[in-house]
């Protein structure tokens, strides 16, 4: 494996141990729940808007360390943003994971999601790193439907 490939597997199993946002929110205006049966992923997504503005995120759930590290470093990435960010900001991150294989990744634009970009190479990964992103898409769009990937 590549360097870049060992980091970014050390990115992946620290948001894992130690994922970022894992929490409730009581006072949330915005939940979605999704699952990955395949996986065993399941999540619970919560988002309180401020406005137009994702003022706070947080999830909780279980799943493989790439559904949890993807989870971890989506609420990151989108918190403090308007929805149509977070919304562009969604389809960047599924190009990335189902774009044609040697296809080259902007990092810069993508920033740490650019970590996610080599489980594009495994299609049955690809839902576990995309089931928080679609949950995320069911809350803000308050379908209050569960998500799946199947």
């Amino acid at each position: 494996m590549s360097d870049l490939g060992d980091l970014y597997g050390e990115v992946i199993l620290d948001h894992c141990k130690h994922p970022q946002n894992f929490r409730a929110l009581t006072d949330s205006t915005h939940r979605s729940a999704g699952a990955n049966p395949l996986c065993g992923d399941n999540l619970l997504l919560f988002v309180k808007m401020a406005g137009d503005r994702i003022a706070d995120i947080g999830f909780q759930g279980n799943g493989c360390a790439i559904s949890k590290a993807s989870a971890s470093i989506m609420t990151q990435a989108v918190k403090g943003r308007t929805r149509a960010e977070a919304e562009a900001l969604f389809r960047q991150f599924h190009e990335m994971m189902t774009r044609p294989a040697g296809t080259a990744v902007d990092g810069e634009k993508l920033g740490k999601l650019a970590v996610f970009s080599g489980v594009a190479e495994f299609p049955v990964r690809v839902k576990c790193a995309t089931l928080a992103w679609h949950t995320l898409e069911a809350a803000l769009k308050g379908t209050g439907e569960t998500v799946s990937t199947e």
